[in-house]
């Protein structure tokens, strides 16, 4: 597919989204913005899709936006909730069923975090660094980070990022559980290609209802999560994919699984 701020690549089982404008850092713009919205679309549409790729051109992932930009468009607008609302392409992301890694390259900051928060796992390289400093700008995260942020780090240091304009080390994000890995940057489009191989090797349809499973249950009771799980699970039964894994199992052969 052919866009103007990203590149969009099918390997198999798996996209490589990139976002390309290295020369300003990968800022999100809205032209960005919404073609990250379209890229979504076509995941959506990819029926034998098991794994999103999500990095940056160059040495950054995403320094986040152009904030004066964005602040005169909203003073301009009528309404300034619409606009914002085309800026959310974190939440079109994380609104994505099929498994989402991020490969962070280089600094991910502001609204770049929020876009790596949107992922599934999180994997830097340790030159990066990663915060939100928009307080300092005298405006707020708007897509989701301030909730994504304390739901993976907890409240404390969710509040200290977001009040201090703190940037972490690559390291400290691990200490901290924001990113679930660290790697030197030559190894580390290695290191999430062997994630990408481990979760397409799974049940597709599985590894869906898993991430749904966590993630909406985050939001409920823990009888309510035990009752989304068992639903799951009872829909699971159903699929080809579940018959497979059984009988893989029972004639101790490896599964193949085809997402039906």
């Amino acid at each position: 597919m052919k866009f103007r701020t990203l590149t969009y690549v099918r390997y198999d089982l798996t996209v490589h989204l990139t976002l390309n404008r290295p020369h300003l850092q990968n800022q999100v713009d809205l032209e960005m913005a919404q073609e990250i919205n379209q890229v979504c679309e076509l995941v959506r549409q990819e029926t034998e899709l098991r794994v999103v790729v999500i990095t940056g051109e160059g040495l950054h992932f995403s320094v986040g936006d152009d904030a004066s930009v964005l602040a005169e468009k909203l003073k301009r607008s009528p309404r300034p909730d619409q606009l914002l609302q085309l800026y959310r392409p974190a939440s079109a992301l994380a609104a994505l069923p099929v498994p989402l890694v991020a490969a962070i390259n280089g600094d991910a900051l502001d609204h770049g975090l929020e876009l790596a928060l949107a992922c599934d796992v999180i994997i830097a390289s340790e030159n990066a660094r990663l915060g939100m400093t928009q307080l300092k700008r005298g405006i707020l995260p708007w897509d989701g980070g301030t909730q994504r942020l304390a739901r993976l780090v907890g409240r404390a240091w969710a509040l200290e990022m977001l009040l201090t304009g703190r940037v972490l080390t690559a390291h400290d994000a691990a200490r901290i559980k924001l990113i679930s890995k660290v790697t030197s940057p030559a190894l580390l489009m290695r290191s999430v290609e062997e994630v990408c191989e481990t979760i397409s090797s799974k049940a597709p349809i599985a590894a869906r209802y898993a991430k749904e499973a966590v993630i909406k249950g985050l939001d409920m009771t823990l009888e309510q999560g035990l009752r989304l799980e068992t639903d799951l699970n009872i829909l699971l039964h159903r699929t080809g994919d579940r018959s497979a894994g059984i009988s893989s199992f029972v004639n101790k052969e490896e599964p193949r699984f085809t997402g039906q």
